[in-house]
Order: structure tokens, then C-alpha cells, then sequence
């Protein structure tokens, strides 16, 4: 296994939307995501971290160790699969695959552990993210839930967001029945004018010494992502998105130095005097209290 992290990491991430997006919500016709209560808008965790997956793909090409275990319209089960071919394990019949890993287990109690130890080595977002693999080949053995040592939070907007809904036309008719009593048709998107998003998240030394092995070049290339996440991401639909800070807080060790929401509280994001509609991310000022730091941690601006 890699040689793991050795220290504790929290990080604060801030990127915005214009004229797009961000994270639709299927609850709501597609809406970007608001919290009802205070009209913040919101993007989830698993959006975030897919951005990451696709990063990760994108630059390593499934390099061994770098592979991604959630991936679209890949059955999780066929990547399950390269990991019982390397304990010799070659069947692809499910019936007798499931026959050859019980008799597998029963002569090996340690089979679940090797397995887990190979998918932490070879998948990136398992190593980096964890994973659930309780269906792991049908349920014929279980890997049981892999904790990440990177875990991330909803992010949220500064400001409260207005999602507008706006029409649009496209010349192209769908049928020949329809072109004959008209010459364009009609659609809506939502989009969020503006907004600027928060997101914090954790690195935990701990869990990757003990569970999956996350490298020092894991965690640069973690950084990486975060930073590069919506640049090759783009679409009509998300607008112009980015990300204009990454503020990263290293701990002195393992377990870390003071509880991580001391460390979030000092960065303050806020509205610039006379800035009533925010529609740039100059509108705001982003301010790192070192002062309230202690001074065994250690304080980096990524961008």
C-alpha cells in the first residue's frame, strides 16, 4: 500500500456561476438548487465530487491507480470483477463466480480485507472518497464501506440567489407534421444571473493511514482537480463557472491541531459596501483571519 498522508487538512473552496446552472435540481423541474428558508442556493456534495471523478479521468486516462469506480453507465460489478480475476477468480458466469468466491473465502478468511486493499489501490475516488461495497459481486463477498479520508459539504451561496426561468427558440422542427404550421419551437431554462458558492471540506490523515492509503501525490492531485474541476466541464447549461479560491489549512499532525470550524470561520466572505446585486466576484472581498489561526497550522492560498 501507498505511504499515506500525515497530516490533517481542512479546505474552503469558493466558485461562482454566471448565467447558468450550477447543480439542477430533478425535485423541481431541473431548478437550480435554493434552500426555502433562506433563498441561498445550494450545489450537493456528490456534484462536487463528481467534477473531481471527471478531472481525475480526464488527465490519467485510467492509469493504473488512477481509475474511477463510479463512473457513467459503467455496472459497478464489472470493475468488481477485475478485482476477484487478481485472486485468480476468472469466471464470468455470476452463478459460478459466486461458487468460486465462497469456496475462495472459506479456505481464506482474509479475502474481504484483499479485495478492499485492491480496489483503495487501484481506484482514485475509492481511495480518495471511499465507497460502499456491500453488493461487491452480488453480495458473495463484502468489502464492506470504505470511509474516504476526503469528505465534502453542501456548498452554498453567499447571497441569496434569484433562479430566473427564461425562453428560448431553436429553428430546428422536430417532425415533417410540424414544420408545416410553424418554423420554430419554444423551451425554458433556469439559470442563477449570479451567485458565489462555498464549500469546506475535510482530509483526514488518520483514516488514510488506516483505510485506504491516500498519497501525498493523491492529495496533490486532489488539489489539482479542486482548482481545474469546471474547466474542462463546461456547457451551455452551467454557464460560465469557476473556481476563485482554495484556501487550504495544513495541521502540524495527524489528528490536527483545533477543531476544523475554527479554521472556517476565518475566512469571511463578504459583499463590498454599495453592492447591491452582485454580479461579479469582485463584488466581494475574501479575507483570511490569520490572527484566529493557531500558529502550528499552516495557511495556504491555492489560487
Amino acid at each position: 500500500m501507498r505511504e499515506a498522508i500525515k497530516n490533517r487538512y481542512e479546505f474552503v473552496i469558493l466558485f461562482d456561476v454566471e448565467n447558468g446552472n450550477p447543480n439542477g435540481d430533478p425535485d423541481a423541474g431541473n431548478m437550480p438548487r435554493i434552500d426555502p428558508e433562506s433563498g441561498l442556493g445550494l450545489v450537493t456534495d456528490v456534484c462536487l465530487k463528481r467534477k473531481i471523478r471527471n478531472y481525475v479521468e480526464t488527465v490519467k486516462e485510467d492509469e493504473k491507480g488512477y481509475k474511477i469506480y463510479i463512473r457513467e453507465d459503467v455496472p459497478l460489478n464489472r470493475s468488481d470483477r477485475e478485482a476477484c480475476q487478481e485472486l485468480g477468480v476468472n469466471e464470468t458466469d455470476d452463478k459460478k463466480q459466486t461458487e468460486a468466491l465462497k469456496k475462495l473465502k472459506k479456505n481464506d478468511p482474509n479475502v474481504d480485507i484483499k479485495l478492499r486493499d485492491y480496489m483503495c489501490e487501484n481506484f482514485y475516488d475509492i481511495r480518495t472518497f471511499g465507497a460502499v461495497m456491500t453488493t461487491f459481486v452480488k453480495a458473495s463477498l463484502n468489502c464492506g464501506q470504505v470511509r474516504g479520508p476526503v469528505q465534502l459539504g453542501f456548498a452554498r451561496s453567499i447571497d441569496p440567489i434569484i433562479s430566473q426561468e427564461v425562453t428560448i427558440t431553436r429553428v430546428a422542427i422536430t417532425t415533417e407534421k410540424d414544420a408545416e404550421n410553424k418554423t420554430t419551437e419554444m423551451g425554458r431554462k433556469s439559470i442563477v444571473p449570479y451567485g458565489l458558492y462555498r464549500a469546506e471540506g475535510y482530509v483526514s490523515a488518520n483514516l488514510a493511514r488506516r483505510v485506504t492509503g491516500f498519497s501525498e501525490g493523491d492529495l496533490e492531485l486532489l488539489w489539482e482537480a479542486i482548482v481545474n474541476m469546471f474547466e474542462h466541464d463546461h456547457s451551455a447549461a452551467r454557464g460560465k463557472m469557476a473556481v476563485r479560491e482554495l484556501i487550504v489549512f495544513k495541521h502540524s499532525k495527524e489528528l490536527g491541531d483545533c477543531p476544523a470550524y475554527k479554521l472556517f470561520d476565518a475566512v469571511e466572505v463578504k459583499k463590498n459596501e454599495n453592492v447591491v446585486y452582485p454580479r461579479k466576484y469582485q463584488d466581494y472581498t475574501v479575507q483570511v483571519h490569520e490572527d484566529q489561526i493557531p500558529k502550528s497550522v499552516e495557511v495556504k492560498r491555492m489560487i
